[in-house]
C-alpha cells in the first residue's frame, strides 16, 4: 500500500528486473544483494510515488518506472547489482474510492447532459420566436398552418379531429 501526494492509498505491484554485474562485489559489499535490491526497490517505489496525485500515478507509469530504474540503479551499482528493468503491473484503488470516482464521472455527463438540453430549448425557443413574428407579419400565414395541421391530424386516420379558431371571431359572437 502507498499514500499518494493527494492522501490515496492505492496498491501499486511492481516488478525490478535486475542481474549482478559484480559478482564480488554483491557477495563482499552487501549480506543478501537480492534481499536488499528488493527492499530498496519497495522503497523507492513508496518514495517515488508518495510524490506523484492519483492522476499522475495513472497516466505516467512509463516515466515513474524509468525514475525508479534509474534511482535503483544507481543505489545499486556498489553492490554489484545492475537494475535493468521497472515495471509497474497493477495499480489498485480502493472499492470505496472506485465507486466514488464513478459517482463523480456521472454526475459530470448528467451535468453536460442538462447544459445540452438546455442549449437546444434555447435554439428552439429562438427558431419558435422567429416563426412567430413571420406569422405575424402575415395573418394568412397563420391560416395557411392552420390548414397544414389540419392535413397533417386527418392523414394520421384519427376520429377525433380539433379545429383552432382564433379567439377574436369568437369574442365577436360574445358580444352580440
Amino acid at each position: 500500500m502507498v499514500l499518494s501526494k493527494d492522501s490515496v492509498t492505492v496498491s501499486v505491484d511492481a516488478v525490478v528486473y535486475y542481474r549482478v554485474s559484480n559478482p564480488m562485489a554483491a557477495v563482499c559489499n552487501i549480506s543478501d544483494f537480492s534481499h536488499s535490491t528488493r527492499l530498496l526497490a519497495a522503497t523507492t517505489l513508496r518514495n517515488v510515488l508518495g510524490t506523484k496525485n492519483l492522476a499522475e500515478i495513472l497516466s505516467e507509469r512509463e516515466s515513474i518506472s524509468h525514475n525508479m530504474q534509474s534511482s535503483l540503479d544507481e543505489a545499486t551499482d556498489p553492490w554489484g547489482v545492475k537494475v535493468e528493468r521497472v515495471e509497474i503491473k497493477d495499480v489498485r484503488l480502493p472499492v470505496q474510492l472506485q465507486r466514488a470516482m464513478a459517482a463523480e464521472a456521472e454526475a459530470a455527463r448528467e451535468a453536460r447532459a442538462k447544459v445540452i438540453a438546455a442549449e437546444g430549448e434555447q435554439r428552439a425557443s429562438r427558431a419558435l420566436k422567429e416563426a412567430a413574428d413571420v406569422i405575424n407579419e402575415s395573418p394568412a400565414a397563420l391560416q395557411l398552418r392552420y390548414l397544414q395541421t389540419l392535413n397533417t391530424v386527418s392523414a394520421e386516420k384519427n376520429s377525433t379531429i380539433i379545429f383552432p379558431v382564433p379567439i377574436d371571431i369568437i369574442a365577436n359572437y360574445m358580444r352580440k
